[in-house]
């Protein structure tokens, strides 16, 4: 039987490489069943709840400097033997592992209640209880496999690989997807999966957590809906989603933060809007890399794809002077990235879908209203209209 989709040559090489879900699933549903009505941090006072929330992020801060020590030991060639140098890195480590790991249940418990009690707040839950009911667990998350066509930009692979896979091992995987498929391939890590309970990996950005634990629960709120049925129908439904759950991860996060953690409050930008240059030689990373999405569309419309490679890598090298590290830059990482579009600049370049869905927040009288209606949709045409019943 002859292969005929890219999904299926690139599955000659992913299989034994691909995430194993239901394992996960099983596991970490068996963990937050095992505490149902023990509520590990429901019997600390809100003050307590947020010195252990805090806590628990420095931890998380100082495992990850000792972990890029060690690293930087092990990296060197001058250093024979690693493990001896870095043997008092190492058990710092461990110890701090086993500091977080302890917390990391308390710490869940802690910010699912805060995230539920401020989506009852904004109105999006109805009878106080969130359907479903905010659960995630934190686990080093699945790298994903994309692919797009050379001659435009659109995502037709995207395969969940395992969490440990080396850039060797990532590198290789994408030549030999490309040389399969004729297609342009990209590895990407994940920061968080919508499964139940959602997939959240830990890092020390207490904001960035929030945001994206209400980001996934989004997710599965849409998946009740039929614009989460649909999700992978169309391109445009893909974007739909992916904009919509974005724009309620950062507005429901930072709710929780101005309630929770007032002392890291933002100054309350609008999201919507097009942020100043943040970096003091004014390269505003998101302004870049929309010129430049803008600029490949063009020359793949004019069948210019050789043009449009060369100008990516030289981008791409523009991107690591000024301190992002973006080890490829292609078709299929703008396929990828292109599809969150929450913001007005970005590597979802001119995109006319990410325009509607922001035009239809803003046009919204709250973000609750914004979701039921988005959520009812099932076309990109749906959308089309709202837009113009709104105008």
């Amino acid at each position: 039987m002859s292969l005929v989709t890219p999904k299926e040559k690139a599955q000659q090489y992913t299989r034994a490489l691909e995430f194993d879900y239901i394992t996960w699933t099983l596991d970490a549903t068996g963990i937050k069943a095992g505490l149902t009505g023990i509520s590990p941090g429901h019997r600390l006072t809100p003050a307590q709840q947020h010195q252990v929330v805090i806590r628990y992020f420095e931890l998380v801060s100082q495992l990850e400097y000792v972990k890029y020590s060690v690293q930087l030991v092990y990296a060197n060639p001058g250093v024979q033997n690693p493990e001896v140098e870095a043997r008092e890195e190492l058990a710092k480590q461990e110890e701090l592992q086993i500091a977080v790991q302890r917390l990391d249940p308390i710490v869940e418990d802690i910010l699912q209640r805060q995230v539920a009690n401020t989506l009852d707040k904004m109105g999006i839950i109805r009878l106080g209880e969130a359907i479903p009911p905010v659960l995630y667990h934190t686990s080093a998350t699945p790298k994903s496999l994309i692919t797009s066509p050379r001659d435009r930009i659109e995502q037709d692979v995207n395969l969940s690989l395992m969490a440990e896979l080396t850039l060797e091992q990532t590198s290789k995987l994408e030549e030999q997807i490309e040389q399969s498929t004729g297609e342009s391939a990209l590895v990407v890590g994940t920061g968080g999966i919508g499964v139940y309970p959602t997939m959240i990996m830990r890092t020390s950005d207490l904001k960035w957590v929030i945001n994206t634990i209400a980001h996934e629960w989004t997710h599965n709120y849409l998946t009740l809906r039929l614009l989460g049925l649909n999700y992978d129908t169309s391109p445009e439904l893909r974007t739909m989603n992916e904009t919509a759950a974005s724009i309620a991860g950062n507005e429901i996060g930072e709710e929780v933060i101005k309630t929770y953690y007032p002392e890291l409050a933002s100054t309350g930008d609008n999201p919507l809007k097009l942020a100043a240059p943040s970096e003091e030689d004014g390269f505003n990373f998101q302004a870049e890399m929309h010129e430049t999405r803008v600029t490949v569309d063009k020359l793949l419309a004019l069948g210019e794809v050789s043009e449009a490679e060369s100008y990516m890598e030289e981008r791409r090298q523009v991107f690591v002077a000024h301190g992002y590290l973006i080890r490829k830059l292609n078709q299929a990482y703008f396929a990828f990235y292109g599809a969150y579009a929450d913001s007005p600049v970005g590597a979802a370049g001119e995109d006319s879908v990410g325009s509607a869905v922001r035009t239809l927040r803003a046009n919204s009288d709250s973000l609750a209203v914004f979701l039921r209606t988005i959520g009812k949709m099932n076309s990109y045409e749906d959308l089309q209209l709202a837009a113009l019943n709104l105008n």
